[in-house]
């Protein structure tokens, strides 16, 4: 008996009748030996057709999911398949941390990584930046190891690779020693309190986030988080850029019950139980909504801010909430940050693409002169080319590509149209 196979949202229905899971890696690597096409599916957390395939597709999750913590390096090795929720939990037991996490937990790492998924935080890079080695199966079936120290001139091209190069088994993480965060969340910041400090604003902890619904000039939320790093804290400042503390626990969405969020009121908890929006114990269902994101250079954050908010009465009527964060930069080929600080407009719409669409296309011109880029793994309507444009390092990825992966057995229409071709 067959069924349709779709994407978190259901928005999303993949041409594979069903999913294949290997139990070994020596599994994994008959069936990509004797598959024409094969596309490996993570968390299935992507809005586009990133992870179609016109072959196989994958799931890794029933490979060992194995977390692996060397003391002497603070690095861990993970399964691909391991959820951020399950890891975080597991190296705080041990005392360490990773440097950051995406707001929801339930995503799985080398689904994240691959696809350039990020937190927030000005000096925070995205989840990629710290992928230490991958472990991956190539079109040939072989089992290759690339390393940040061993292969530093295709290691940057092999992290974020949207799944081109081969199946990911491994990753190895750096860790760094486990802290503890705490998180307020402030209402009512003035927008023009950002045309002269945005910089202050977002610097102001380790992790700030602006919420959004584009209704007003105002931005409704405002998320810190701030890491506490011994002593005993004072407590969190009643006021934020004039913004007032809420008076109770929020969810980013207004009128959404904050049930399922992560613990705020500035009570300080583990670095895995704050940094994401979302508590790592709440397993979201289908999700009823659809999700962009547009990364542009940190310098024109004040003038992209305002593009979008020029076109706001469009944005409003089919929009859920709107996210503003920041990213430092990094050296991956393919990362949305790569070779400039980010901030990031993130968009979770209502479930009508055929609303949205329209609106997305208006987002992108306005931001075009600040040469956004796209999520790899949200809805977006730019064309190839445009995309391509933004990418300096993706020639060298394409003959990456090229090296690993010859007959395009891991190439889906998707990634051979914006990363492939040209």
């Amino acid at each position: 008996m067959t069924y349709k196979v779709t994407n978190w949202a259901g928005n999303i229905a993949f041409r594979a009748d069903h999913v294949e899971r290997p139990s070994t890696v020596a599994e994994l690597r008959s069936l990509i030996g004797r598959a024409g096409k094969v596309r490996v599916l993570g968390s299935g957390h992507s809005f586009n057709e990133i992870a179609d395939s016109a072959g196989a597709l994958v799931s890794l999750d029933g490979l060992p999911a194995e977390v692996e913590i060397d003391t002497a390096s603070a690095t861990v090795r993970v399964a691909a398949s391991v959820r951020y929720g399950d890891l975080g939990r597991r190296l705080h037991e041990k005392g360490y941390a990773l440097p950051n996490l995406a707001s929801l937990p339930h995503i799985s790492v080398a689904g994240s990584c691959a696809t350039g998924t990020h937190g927030s935080g000005d000096a925070n890079g995205g989840l990629a930046t710290a992928v230490a080695a991958i472990e991956m199966v190539t079109a040939s079936g072989d089992l290759v190891t690339l390393s940040r120290a061993a292969d530093p001139g295709r290691f940057p091209g092999a992290v974020v690779a949207l799944g081109a190069l081969g199946a990911v088994v491994g990753l190895t993480l750096d860790l760094v020693p486990a802290f503890e965060v705490r998180q307020s969340v402030y209402e009512g910041l003035d927008a023009r309190v950002l045309d002269d400090h945005f910089d202050d604003v977002v610097s102001a902890a380790y992790s700030v986030s602006l919420f959004t619904d584009w209704r007003t000039s105002a931005v409704n939320q405002v998320w810190v988080k701030e890491r506490m790093d011994g002593g005993t804290p004072a407590e969190p400042a009643a006021g934020f850029f004039g913004a007032v503390a809420a008076d109770g626990p929020r969810h980013p969405v207004p009128g959404v019950s904050p049930i399922h969020c992560t613990q705020q009121m500035g009570e300080p908890g583990p670095w895995f139980e704050r940094l994401p929006h979302f508590r790592p114990d709440f397993t979201p269902s289908s999700g009823e909504e659809l999700q962009s994101e547009f990364m542009v250079p940190r310098r024109h954050a004040v003038a992209a801010f305002h593009a979008v908010d020029a076109i706001r009465e469009h944005i409003a009527p089919v929009l859920q909430i709107s996210e503003i964060r920041t990213i430092a930069a990094d050296d991956l080929w393919l990362s949305p940050s790569q070779g400039r600080d980010t901030v990031a407009f993130h968009f979770t719409w209502v479930k009508d693409p055929q609303a949205v669409l329209p609106v997305l296309a208006r987002i992108e011109d306005a931001l075009a002169p600040f040469d956004a880029r796209p999520h790899w793994g949200k809805l977006f309507t730019l064309a190839p080319a445009v995309v391509a444009s933004r990418y300096e390092r993706l020639g060298d990825f394409r003959a990456l590509a090229r090296e690993y992966d010859p007959r395009g057995v891991f190439a889906n229409e998707f990634v051979t149209r914006h990363v492939l071709t040209g």
